[in-house]
């Protein structure tokens, strides 16, 4: 069974892998690799590695999220995390897809599945709430720009609207955890009993987490300067264009279009929605549509130049399993 489905993985994937490349090719494949070359093939190739960089903090959020994982498996979970990216933002699965593959990798790396499950739930409420404080900075430099922007009618319901539906997830997310476990427990032992452990030591392995408040609290830190990193790489790609904007503009601007794409999880890679709202968000700031547009093209070149590797990869191993099995 195992090898069917792992079998099935792959053929899902490279099915995926299809839907994708259709996807991006209708969104304007050439479109983003000529936005790419705007920055030149110097600056794009540190765009991506900068990236990776980015990419060690959020390993490092989800490692500090399973207290009993030595630091010497970072790299474990940074391939994790980026695995969990390049699902979500090439493959039509939505985040969920790319959850289900990252938490697979350490499952199949020999973490504990209590410690995976958990780990992942804590890092993902650390990364909403980390999301929530970077948003809620956003809005307060952006405050005076509504008040007189040509935009500030069409963008204010939006701002407010992914501000507080973000505010309820993480609100949502977060209280139901143990009442959720504990219900899940009791269920478990009612109708499946021989779940009732697995569940249960999920549950052990949360309370464990949550009584070490240092780590969570690192967890939150590394989730903050992950998102703060990201804007920052924005402001990167727009001065290798010859876009001049402030850190602090870049910063508000990066942190409202990250609210909208987190709004739109259930789109794959959130297309046509991170366009629109940087089309309608930067003359806010002072920056053309046009430059605006080019910025979100140069970052879908960089989830493919990033992305494709990653996924290839990871479907190699796939497949070296299939065979050895």
């Amino acid at each position: 069974m195992k090898i069917y489905a792992r079998a099935g993985i792959l053929l899902a994937t490279l099915a995926g892998l299809g839907a994708a490349a259709w996807a991006f090719g209708a969104a304007g494949l050439h479109n983003v690799l000529v936005a790419a070359a705007r920055v030149g093939p110097a600056g794009f190739i540190a765009f991506c590695l900068y990236t990776g960089a980015i990419f060690v903090l959020l390993g490092g959020a989800w490692l500090a999220s399973a207290p009993g994982e030595p630091v010497r498996r970072l790299g474990l979970f940074v391939w994790a995390r980026m695995l969990r990216e390049a699902v979500a933002d090439l493959l039509p699965f939505s985040q969920l897809g790319g959850i289900v593959v990252g938490t697979r990798s350490l499952l199949l790396a020999g973490v504990p599945g209590p410690r995976t499950y958990a780990s992942m739930i804590v890092d993902m409420t650390t990364e909403m709430a980390a999301q929530l404080v970077f948003t809620l900075f956003g809005l307060a430099t952006m405050a005076s720009l509504l008040v007189a922007g040509p935009n500030a009618d069409q963008l204010r319901p939006l701002i407010l609207g992914g501000t507080a539906a973000m505010i309820a997830i993480m609100i949502v997310f977060f209280s139901v955890q143990r009442p959720a476990l504990a219900l899940a427990e009791r269920l478990a032992g009612h109708f499946l009993p021989e779940s009732a452990d697995r569940v249960g030591e999920l549950g052990t392995e949360l309370r464990a987490i949550y009584a070490r408040p240092a780590r969570i609290g690192l967890a939150f830190a590394l989730n903050l300067a992950g998102w703060i990193a990201s804007a920052l790489g924005a402001w990167f790609v727009l001065n290798a264009m010859g876009s001049r904007m402030s850190v602090w503009a870049v910063l508000s601007l990066e942190s409202l279009i990250f609210t909208l794409r987190s709004v739109a999880f259930a789109i794959p890679s959130a297309i046509g929605v991170q366009e629109a709202a940087y089309a309608l968000a930067a003359p806010l700031f002072g920056l053309p549509p046009e430059s605006a547009l080019a910025l979100s093209l140069v970052k879908r070149a960089r989830e493919i130049a990033i992305g494709i590797p990653t996924l290839l990869a990871w479907q190699a191993s796939e497949a070296r399993a299939v065979i050895a099995g």
